[in-house]
């Protein structure tokens, strides 16, 4: 059974994917990392992105946590500016 997932994408990962909002399907019992493998390959260009931080729920999630269906995931892309 797959588990589609829609990520919310901000400042550089939204220009880089030219969306700001992505729906996509994992397999069952997918992590954070696994996600990001998948956009990845979908969107390359955000593997170059260094400090990628992913927030699941309003929460700062590691590359092992599991996702759900319902969750709202975000990609935090690095901020600066003075």
């Amino acid at each position: 059974m797959d588990l589609p997932v829609s990520v919310l994408l901000f400042g550089i990962t939204r220009d880089l994917t030219g969306q700001s909002a992505i729906s996509i399907s994992l397999p069952e019992h997918a992590k954070v990392g696994d996600m990001l493998s998948q956009l990845h390959q979908q969107f390359p260009a955000l593997a170059g992105i260094r400090s990628l931080l992913v927030a699941v729920n309003g929460e700062y999630a590691e590359s092992d946590q599991l996702l759900n269906q319902n969750d709202e995931i975000a990609l935090i892309p690095p901020v600066s500016g003075g």
